[in-house]
């Protein structure tokens, strides 16, 4: 399976510098950081640099650095945005989350976790009206979009999305798992709403791609110890690491959840987790970069919302080429959440009526979304 296309070290696209080896390879190779932008790098250890290059119309974003740098940089034409004090989050972070860093401190408990930190400051800053709250969660979440597509450039991206309830154990997350998994050796990257249940199961699957199969057989044992993230969300977690300890460096696939669910933990599978505040934010832009085409597992209200979210460009050709759509189960989509029925009659005479499908079984979703791509 292919990665996900990594951007080069050596590199800044755009003018854009976000870790310590991009700032010492354009200082290097330019002599000067005038019009770039450096994007949440420490560089208390780089005063001296700072003190004597050209830094006209750059704009540090988050960068901590030495007082006389930050006065010096500010003189000779800069913008310096101060990193904020006092946040469980970086609001200008570079890059996507890891598993690793949201789960942080797992073993004192989720609570203490920097995810369970952030959504608590999001409950505390929501609804009190401070402009100050709510412009440093805009710049975070806009700095995960732009993490999220300097991450996916180039990359086959398929959603797959589904319900939180879907518990470990059951042979509806098997089946989730196992079609992540050959999606992801078929060269496609998996991106999920990063939360539990279908989307956990989707990027587990993924995960396994590169082991035989047995290890998703084994790994969905040890997970079914902790079979939802009621009533503890630590040991649901720690389930999760177990397998990632016992079967290290797995395949690459991407999530995208949300604090505005903050009930709904991030899953530990998803190697690269872009996780936003405003959740109308995070399902546009997932389904917008499911460029490959989305399957849709059963659900409940929110996959429905996702249904027609998706739909809606491909009616109206917003997107040119429509994006394949594949639901699976027939009774849940014909009868339990009758949607299926309204998506054919939108799509009659339109250029997407090619690109939808409904399957019985989920082993069939794979085959329905290649065949539709063809198309």
């Amino acid at each position: 399976m292919p990665p996900i296309p990594a951007r080069p070290e050596e590199v800044a696209p755009d003018h854009e510098i976000e870790s310590l080896a991009e700032f010492d390879a354009v200082v290097a190779a330019h002599g000067t950081l005038a019009r770039f932008r450096v994007q949440a790098v420490d560089l208390t250890g780089r005063t001296e640099g700072l003190l004597r290059l050209d830094t006209e119309g750059a704009v540090f974003l988050g960068c901590p650095m030495d007082a006389e740098a930050a006065a010096e940089v500010a003189a000779r034409g800069a913008l310096v945005f101060p990193p904020v004090p006092g946040l469980p989050f970086d609001p200008y972070r570079g890059f996507t989350y890891t598993p690793e860093e949201l789960f942080a401190s797992l073993a004192d408990g989720y609570e203490a976790t920097p995810d369970a930190l952030a959504y608590a400051w999001f409950q505390r800053t929501k609804s009190d009206g401070d402009i100050l709250a709510s412009m440093l969660r805009a710049i975070h979440d806009d700095s995960v979009s732009d993490a999220l597509d300097e991450l996916l450039i180039g990359a086959r991206v398929v959603g797959v999305m589904g319900g939180h309830a879907m518990a470990r154990g059951t042979e509806e997350y098997a089946g989730a798992a196992r079609l992540g998994r050959e999606l992801a050796r078929a060269g496609f990257t998996v991106a999920t709403g990063g939360g539990p249940g279908a989307m956990e199961a989707a990027n587990l699957g993924a995960y396994a791609a590169p082991f035989e199969d047995g290890m998703l057989t084994e790994a969905l044992r040890i997970l079914a110890k902790a079979s939802s993230f009621t009533p503890s969300v630590t040991d649901w977690a720690h389930a999760a690491f177990e397998v990632r300890e016992r079967w290290p460096d797995g395949g690459e696939s991407v999530g995208i959840p949300t604090w505005f669910y903050g009930h709904e933990p991030p899953n530990a599978f998803a190697s690269h987790l872009g996780k936003y505040f405003a959740n109308a934010t995070r399902e546009d832009g997932l389904l917008a970069r499911s460029n490959a085409g989305v399957v849709f597992l059963p659900g409940a209200a929110g996959t429905v919302q996702e249904i027609f979210d998706n739909a809606t460009p491909n009616y109206y050709g917003s997107r040119g080429n429509p994006t394949p759509m594949v639901l699976v189960d027939e009774e849940h989509w014909t009868e339990k959440l009758p949607t299926w029925p309204l998506l054919r009659a939108l799509a009659r005479e339109r250029p997407m009526e090619s690109r939808i499908a409904l399957v019985g079984r989920i082993e069939l979703a794979s085959d329905a979304l290649k065949r539709l791509a063809e198309q």
